[in-house]
């Protein structure tokens, strides 16, 4: 069942936000918790920015409810958007990696981080006007072969335009995954 990454009232059919019909994510489906702002957004910040790395199980128990309120746990791994090495050595974390880490454990699915790599080192998405986030993604991930007809679950921390979670499901379907779903902490609106 489809479903935009847009915090809207749980209904039993599937919903889709105008962005999502007019140009759909290859995913299954893509959920987040709750929309970015407010008290969200300044937590995300402090995990994203100010080294706040122990908040990674607490966000995580947020993640966990939103997938266990869809009733779907159906995964063979877990994998978290991956970072630019060069950044990541910056910043000393990967918060989406923190993420992921925290909810496999929480929900009991294997998290592998080497089933999805950066090809190469972009632009960072949230620096860009919103035209110009598809094309600075497009072709920035691969993924490993092991994928072929697996159900993979991919976590971030922010789902903004889905262009990120686009380009990483896109580069896992290439390999044969048999279906990729997407869920975020929080979504922009």
């Amino acid at each position: 069942m489809p479903q935009t990454a847009l915090p809207v009232a749980r209904d039993p059919l599937p919903v889709l936000c105008i962005s999502c019909l007019a140009d759909p994510l290859p995913l299954e489906w893509c959920d987040s918790w709750g929309e970015y702002r407010g008290s969200l957004e300044r937590l995300l910040g402090a995990l994203k920015f100010e080294r706040h790395d122990f908040l990674d199980d607490a966000l995580a128990s947020l993640l966990e409810e939103t997938l266990r309120a869809r009733g779907d746990l159906a995964f063979d791994a877990i994998v978290a958007v991956p970072m630019a090495p060069a950044k990541e050595r910056r910043r000393g974390y990967n918060q989406a990696d923190l993420l992921g880490r925290a909810l496999a454990r929480r929900v009991g699915v294997r998290c592998d981080m080497t089933l999805l790599r950066r090809a190469e080192e972009r632009a960072t998405q949230s620096t860009l006007p919103k035209r110009e986030r598809a094309a600075n993604v497009r072709g920035a991930f691969a993924s490993a072969s092991r994928v072929k007809g697996k159900s993979i679950l991919v976590v971030d921390d922010i789902c903004t335009t889905g262009e990120t979670l686009r380009a990483c499901a896109t580069a896992l379907l290439r390999e044969g995954a048999g279906r990729v779903c997407a869920i975020t902490v929080a979504k922009a609106s």
